[in-house]
């Protein structure tokens, strides 16, 4: 029987092929331009009806995040609308670490992703829908370092400014999933939660932060290897234009409430990150986030307390961050919102994983979350 066929010449595509075997293959992640980070993996198998295939991603104990591996299923599509997953084991010992995915297709070509991809196109197209929505503005607020615009989207007229962005590291698409959520919702004229948020809050919202590294198939960094989120501090025109053209708009609005939204390649669960450790900190400042916090834990069984990141010691917040950055120059409620890879702990669905459906779900969640806190 003839070999399989796998590319990755597309939109986020990232996968190098070491060898194929009629239904087997041995491949490797790129790493991201002008990096050493390497996790995202996005390729195409063609050839493959009814076939068991066996597709073995090598030398991971030096990817970026190797925790990211045991207890991790590959994210599958037929048709690349809706994404499984398909039964994976992690081998540290196999080729520097090896992740084997077994599938067998119904249909001639099966796409394989570290999360459900959320390509250009359909960046745009959430764009052009958001703003074409009553009462829904747009601006660009710069470029990346290969041209591409950076979309703000504009919609409220309350007196509290909320910024929402997304996707400063490229292959954590569970970022624009949870975008797409968020902006459906506030774009809904029927949705209460909605209406009264617009009446409350002017929101300023930056779907994709970082477009030159989602077209790329990369998993952390800009077209210059620049990990975005540790620009916050000192941004530059000629390593992070996309961060400074971001933080410049916060300085002409301010900044009363603000949301990162991320994924986390090891940890199983829905958590947010704060800025305890920033120099201005007081209880009161830390108050507004533990609030949040508690209102979102009430409000879905899809978002927990009990795991997350270590609190950064009294001074010791690293400004670079751009949650860290915000609370110390608006004194504002600032924070990261991280959603995994794997399935959650909490509410497992063997089917789908953690899904794009459950990202734009909690994206409704936190806006509702919102409306509470701004009302307590």
């Amino acid at each position: 029987m003839s070999d399989i066929f796998i590319n990755a010449a597309f939109d986020s595509g990232n996968i190098t092929v070491l060898s194929i075997a009629g239904a087997s293959a041995k491949l490797a992640i790129r790493k991201d331009r002008e990096s050493e980070f390497a996790q995202w993996f996005h390729f195409r198998v063609a050839g493959a009806m009814g076939r068991d295939l066996e597709l073995k991603i090598t030398g991971l104990n030096t990817s970026a995040y190797p925790g990211g591996w045991p207890n991790y299923d590959a994210c599958v599509s037929e048709d690349r609308d809706f994404w499984g997953r398909a039964p994976s084991t992690f081998d540290p010992a196999e080729d520097d670490g090896t992740l084997t995915i077994r599938y067998t297709p119904a249909s001639d070509i099966a796409w394989f992703a570290y999360f459900a991809p959320y390509s250009i196109e359909r960046h745009h197209d959430l764009v052009a829908e958001s703003a074409s929505a009553e009462g829904v503005s747009h601006r660009t607020l710069g470029y990346s370092l290969e041209g591409q615009p950076i979309d703000c989207l504009q919609l409220g007229d309350g007196d509290k400014t909320v910024w929402l962005y997304a996707r400063q590291h490229p292959g954590e698409t569970q970022a624009e999933w949870w975008m797409e959520g968020v902006l459906e919702c506030l774009t809904d004229p029927a949705d209460p939660v909605a209406r009264k948020l617009r009446e409350a809050c002017t929101f300023h919202i930056v779907p994709n932060c970082n477009p030159d590294g989602s077209c790329r198939g990369h998993l952390r960094t800009n077209y210059a290897g620049v990990n975005l989120n540790r620009e916050w501090a000192n941004p530059t025109p000629e390593r992070s234009p996309e961060v400074l053209a971001i933080r410049n708009a916060m300085d002409e609005t301010s900044v009363d409430f603000a949301m990162d939204v991320h994924g986390d390649e090891a940890i199983p669960a829905v958590f947010l990150a704060g800025y305890e450790g920033i120099p201005s900190w007081t209880p009161e400042l830390q108050a507004g986030f533990d609030r949040y916090k508690a209102i979102l834990d009430r409000r879905t069984p899809d978002f927990q307390t009990r795991l997350g990141y270590p609190v950064a010691p009294e001074g010791k917040a690293n400004l670079s961050m751009s949650t860290n950055q915000l609370a110390e120059r608006f004194g504002c409620t600032s924070m990261t919102l991280e959603m995994p890879y794997k399935d959650t702990v909490d509410v497992p669905d063997p089917e789908q994983g953690w899904s794009p459906e459950r990202c734009k779900l909690l994206g409704r969640d936190c806006m509702a979350a919102l409306l509470e806190w701004l009302e307590g």
